[in-house]
């Protein structure tokens, strides 16, 4: 089963929120590279896979 794009970044998105909840940041902290996270998303409209292998190329 494949998942939409939309669905995929969602996914990520909570997991990554997980993930600096975790490791203990600060409430703003997390507000900060949440919102940049969000931001990458709207500005690019593809997948955080597809950009990490944009990078790469």
């Amino acid at each position: 089963m494949k998942l939409s794009a939309t669905a995929d970044f969602d996914q990520r998105y909570q997991t990554h929120l997980k993930h600096l909840k975790l490791k203990g940041l600060q409430p703003k902290t997390i507000d900060a590279y949440s919102r940049a996270i969000r931001r990458m998303g709207l500005t690019f409209r593809t997948s955080v896979v597809a950009l990490s292998r944009m990078a790469l190329t």
